[in-house]
């Protein structure tokens, strides 16, 4: 068994509950993969199931969202003509085995949503901050949309520690985003007992990974996210494209061992807020237990 994905995050180089964006090739925006269709369908079973969790929009957001499709659609025949290109009033993705009509009577943003694997959000600046006022959601990550739409940045991260009202790290979030030029990016990982894309509940609350040995039913969930500010609107565009690996792959990796102990000396820094809101707190041992045994394998 192989890593699923080329990016290994979690090996100390994007540290959780830090901001840590990097610039961004614009040529990079956005990343398809050999599971376009897979995610695809899978987008379109989780907005047929749960329509009004995963996709909001306020009034007045239809010109931003369609400035959205107007940057998405030449990024993506150019970046990728192999798997996207015009098909007269529509977007044919052959590999995808679909057709995605521009002139149905939907949000601009779930056509854009439509199109590639990632999750798409619009940020915009009021009396109150940067406000989440749109996004269509379907592959969340321990968060629902509904309970952060409307609300500024210091609420969107309320929960998570050393993000919310009156933190330094709030306070560099909403500076950046006033004065943000190029398209950044930052990775976030974590630690599921499945490979279920679509999962709402908070960290604390998900599923973990049942009673006795764990070594085949740990993933590592990676969160590409990108901001790009809209040249249009001023609003900022959060892209979010989940990549799933099982822990069990990183045995056969070259540098496994490195991996493993990069991820124990993570884990073991960890604060118990920090753990509890990762949902890490009755786990974190056992974790380590299985990291151990790829970090030192026997001979």
């Amino acid at each position: 068994m192989s890593l699923r994905s080329l990016h290994t995050p979690y090996d100390g180089s994007s540290k959780l509950f830090t901001i840590g964006l990097k610039p961004l090739d614009p040529t990079d925006w956005i990343d398809v993969d050999h599971h376009l269709r897979d995610h695809l369908d899978e987008k379109d079973r989780v907005l047929g199931r749960h329509p009004e969790e995963v996709l909001a929009v306020e009034p007045g957001t239809e010109d931003v969202q369609a400035e959205i499709l107007e940057l998405l659609i030449p990024h993506l025949l150019e970046r990728y003509p192999d798997q996207y290109r015009l098909d007269g009033n529509a977007v044919a993705l052959p590999q995808a085995f679909r057709r995605v009509r521009l002139d149905d009577f939907v949000p601009p943003l779930l056509t854009a949503s439509q199109l590639v694997q990632d999750d798409l959000v619009i940020m915009r600046k009021g009396e109150t901050g940067w406000r989440l006022v749109a996004g269509c959601l379907c592959f969340p990550s321990s968060w629902r949309l509904r309970d952060k739409f409307g609300k500024p940045m210091h609420q969107v991260h309320g929960p998570v520690p050393g993000f919310g009202e009156g933190s330094r790290n709030n306070d560099l979030i909403n500076r950046m985003f006033d004065n943000l030029q190029m398209p950044v990016v930052r990775w976030n990982w974590s630690l599921y007992g499945d490979d279920v894309l679509y999962h709402p509940e908070p960290g604390n609350q998900v599923k973990r990974f049942g009673d006795g040995d764990i070594a085949d039913r740990v993933f590592f969930r990676l969160e590409r996210q990108t901001l790009r500010k809209l040249p249009r609107s001023g609003d900022i565009l959060f892209t979010i494209r989940i990549m799933i690996d099982p822990m069990e792959a990183m045995e056969s990796h070259l540098e496994g061992p490195q991996l493993a102990r990069a991820l124990i000396d993570q884990l073991q820094a960890l604060t118990p807020e920090q753990l509890d809101y990762k949902g890490y707190t009755a786990e974190r041992q056992r974790l380590i237990d299985r990291l151990e045994r790829i970090a030192a394998p026997e001979v």
